[in-house]
């Protein structure tokens, strides 16, 4: 284990004021070796602590501090240094592979990193997990985990995720329930492969988990049109998206009776597939799995429904506004306009699903719509004053679509206004009032 190099250091903080430098290396907390920020981050909340530093020269220092327990030490610890841990796998349904060439290059790098699933939410595999980090989890009692299963069956799990040590599962999920660690699950479901009776009986496999797996779901797999030299895969069709509740809807039916929760969600692509209506907000519960893409059009539904419930429709005038989104959610956006209209009459709202050129018809979500195929399919000769367009078809924290197009470009090209909005149904409702009648 190579020692930790003081790379940022607040010059008021604690280390600092004892003349630790940067370029210094910080051997050990208490008597533990440090690897990274995260252990800077629980090692260092103690009111008591030893750390061992050596300088330059080789001189080894031994510090005693005694601090507040929210006192930092003054490194930088917010997770932007840490060194990624790359996957190992080769996931017969990765989506980076299938990504179109001459992208920028933070998008073809994939992750399968413990840490940015606390920090950040990520799914991992836990294949590249050894016992010791395993440990650290446990020690520091991180949580919760986000973990990609997919399948229960060693065999199987081995060749969808190309990787012949990627067959523990199950262990992993008992070594963590064993201590006491919250996890959430995702299965991406490949027809022919982890659907039907596989699917049903790693379901099955995985309840027992619960309550310390607290959730799981289940999202259809992706695929663009880049995938030449990779496994044949097919997409869900609406048979399968069909079936595919049906097993859900049966273990839904033993969690609720054992335990009060459904604990399984499937994503809304299976409902509008399978041509079935969605489920109502009580279905979902607390919506745990909402970055999935499970309950969201629920959510946004009845976020529409609440604010525009609590408003006084008033409005300055007339005003033409169009939401891009992409092919699968039209049905549902043209619904929330038409509630739109109703109350606000001088509101024009007009749906524009965006076909998925960039990456292939078959991805029909809006978060990988493109700004380049926004501005083909948009028509030119229009009376749109305001495109509504989701958050997360732009590179969070950013005003990047995945092609690098910006919104200020976006909005060149269309003339017209190009606003941002969050995916809640209420961020909408807001967004359309402001500019009817201000605010």
């Amino acid at each position: 284990m190579n020692p930790y190099e003081i790379k940022e250091l607040s010059p008021t903080g604690v280390l600092a004021e004892m003349g630790v430098e940067q370029g210094d290396l910080l051997l050990s907390i208490n008597g533990r070796g440090v690897v990274d920020e995260l252990d800077i981050r629980f090692l260092g909340g103690e009111e008591e602590i030893l750390v061992e530093v050596q300088k330059p020269n080789g001189e080894i220092w031994e510090l005693e501090i005694e601090k507040e327990s929210d006192e930092s030490l003054g490194l930088n610890c917010d997770g932007g240094t840490l060194g990624i841990r790359r996957c190992r796998n080769n996931c017969i349904f990765c989506f980076i592979d299938q990504m179109p060439p001459g992208m920028r290059d933070t998008l073809y790098i994939k992750d399968d990193d413990e840490r940015l699933s606390f920090l950040q939410g990520n799914y991992v595999t836990l294949t590249n997990l050894s016992e010791e980090l395993k440990r650290r989890i446990v020690d520091y009692h991180i949580m919760p985990i986000n973990i990609s299963i997919h399948t229960t069956d060693p065999e199987l799990r081995c060749k969808m995720l190309g990787n012949r040590f990627a067959g523990s599962i199950l262990e992993d999920l008992a070594f963590f329930s064993k201590h006491q660690i919250q996890m959430n699950g995702q299965i991406v479901m490949c027809p022919g492969y982890n659907d039907g009776e596989a699917l049903k009986k790693t379901l099955e496999d995985v309840m027992v988990f619960h309550p310390w797996l607290e959730s799981l779901s289940v999202v259809p797999v992706g695929l663009s049109s880049y995938r030449e030299g990779l496994p044949a895969l097919y997409p869900v069709d609406a048979k399968k998206a069909a079936e595919t509740l049906d097993i859900i809807k049966g273990v839904q039916a033993k969690m609720l009776v054992q335990y009060g929760v459904r604990f399984v969600f499937p994503s809304d692509e299976f409902f509008l597939l399978a041509g079935q209506d969605l489920p109502g907000e009580d279905y979902y519960g607390d919506f745990s799995q909402l970055e999935n893409g499970v309950g969201m059009m629920t959510d946004f539904k009845a976020g529409l429904r609440d604010a525009l419930a609590a408003v006084t429709p008033e409005s300055k005038g007339s005003h033409r506004f169009g939401i891009i989104t992409g092919v699968l959610a039209k049905g549902f956006m043209e619904d929330c306009a038409k509630a739109i209209e109703e109350v606000y009459p001088r509101a024009d709202i007009a749906v524009l699903p965006i076909k998925n050129n960039h990456f292939g018809p078959s991805i029909t979500v809006c978060g990988l719509v493109t700004g380049g195929d926004i501005v083909v399919q948009v028509p030119k000769e229009n009376e749109i004053e305001t495109y509504f367009i989701p958050e997360n078809m732009v590179r969070y924290g950013t005003e990047d679509f995945l092609d690098d197009m910006t919104l200020g470009s976006l909005s060149q090209a269309l003339g017209a206004e190009v606003a941002m909005v969050p995916v809640r149904g209420e961020a909408l409702a807001e967004a359309v009032a402001q500019r009817l009648i201000g605010g």
